[in-house]
């Protein structure tokens, strides 16, 4: 039996959450699903809207209930809800509870084991309950430190009840995952974040009918190169938002219209007010891709120039930053060499090699350490923690990709106060 293919609306504002599903079923999906997210924000009236807009598709309460079983699926299932979601790691009582209530009103329940320990044997107990089936869930937040669905395949066929599989699915892992046996595949950002939705529907929905990996890109653990990949697709804006606002190098701006774009990994120096030594020396230990990210304490007399930029480029380094400043401006943006600095300066003091390279510094206000990730951009640097990058970078794209459908509902006629629904949001 083919599986089903279950769209998961994990959106805040309804108005979008029902054009996608009216998109979504014109592409062939099976089940459209009021995410949790939208639930908080809209109540049950988002099932009974979806049961309307959405007719002969199951509707799915994701609510993961943890307590008052029955009082939440019977709310669920009388409001148009087919299936009714319930944590696993939640009492028998409560499960069995909303077993019991869903049935009054025609409704199944579905056991999400996101946090369960062990997963097959809570699938035989919840099965014993009455459920419907389980969801063998990847989080969001696991997803993007670098896990993929593709790692719940061996889960499947362990499993005695209906299995549906969540987490991050694209049209690549969604065939692995049919292959594996899966009876309901739940797909959510690969669908509501495209543009073209029915698009990317049916691309799914073939992929599931067909069991042939389409190519497309996972969440992932990116290499180095990935990496630069990766970040050079995002805004530094993006990167900002993916790491809540915080990243971004206070008073350092672009200083050349050319080479504006710097991607790559930190090499730290430590320098005074004009003191260009540790500058220009830590050019013959820097690797190609390396970022050269100076502190000369905020001064405004310069430790970078032309020359310095022709040794940097010859080692392939890609970019500069310098919390105090920079000369020879003109003659780096005829090089195309990325530059960012507090300010520009004229004057050069004297090579005097006090400071140090390849250790701990602070630039633009942020704590900066060889190695982390630096991106630069006309809207300034932003640093990420190599520990964080991979994170980062699928947190970015995330934020990418919702703002491409944002921009297409935008096109579409829309305002953007009027997609997101502000004044619903609004402070009173």
């Amino acid at each position: 039996m083919t599986a089903k293919l279950q769209v998961a609306l994990d959106l805040i504002q309804g108005k979008r959450a029902l054009q996608i599903a009216v998109e979504a079923v014109e592409g062939g999906a099976d089940w459209i699903e009021a995410g949790t997210p939208l639930i908080k924000s809209e109540g049950m009236d988002i099932v009974r809207a979806l049961k309307k807009r959405c007719p002969g598709k199951v509707i799915v309460a994701d609510l993961k209930t943890m307590d008052v079983g029955a009082l939440e699926a019977e709310m669920a299932a009388k409001s148009g809800a087919d299936v009714v979601v319930v944590m696993g790691v939640s009492s028998d009582s409560t499960i069995s509870e909303a077993v019991l209530a869903a049935a009054r009103y025609g409704a199944k329940v579905m056991v999400d084991l996101m946090g369960v320990q062990d997963p097959v044997r809570r699938s035989r107990e919840v099965a014993a309950l009455g459920a419907a089936y389980v969801c063998v869930h990847l989080a969001v937040d696991d997803q993007m430190k670098g896990a993929t669905a593709k790692s719940l395949a061996s889960l499947i066929k362990k499993i005695p009840i209906g299995v549906a599989v969540a987490g991050g699915i694209t049209a690549e892992s969604a065939a692995t995952l049919a292959v594996a046996g899966a009876d309901v595949i739940i797909v959510g950002g690969a669908i509501t974040k495209s543009a073209d939705v029915a698009k990317a529907t049916r691309a799914i929905k073939k992929a599931i009918r067909t069991r042939t990996a389409a190519r497309s890109k996972d969440f992932k653990k990116h290499t180095k190169d990935e990496l630069v990949e990766a970040f050079s697709k995002v805004s530094t804006p993006n990167i900002c938002d993916a790491q809540h606002r915080q990243g971004h190098m206070k008073g350092i701006r672009r200083r050349n219209t050319k080479g504006a774009r710097m991607v790559g990994k930190a090499l730290t120096v430590q320098t005074l007010n004009g003191d260009w030594a540790k500058s220009v020396e830590a050019v013959d230990s820097a690797k190609p891709g390396d970022v050269i990210v100076i502190d000369a304490g905020g001064g405004e007399t310069a430790v970078w120039g032309e020359l310095a930029t022709c040794s940097a480029m010859g080692k392939g380094v890609v970019g500069v930053v310098v919390d105090g400043a920079v000369r020879d401006v003109d003659e780096i943006d005829a090089m195309d060499f990325p530059c960012f600095s507090r300010h520009v300066s004229s004057d050069a003091g004297e090579p005097k090699g006090y400071g140090g390279i390849g250790i701990p510094i602070t630039c633009g206000g942020l704590k900066v350490r060889t190695g982390d990730w630096i991106i630069g951009d006309a809207n300034g640097v932003v640093v990420v923690p190599a520990e964080k990058a991979v994170e980062v970078a699928n947190r970015a794209l995330d934020v990418l990709e919702r703002e491409n459908r944002i921009r297409e509902e935008i096109k579409r006629g829309s305002t953007l106060s009027k997609v997101l629904e502000l004044k619903k949001w609004e402070k009173v």
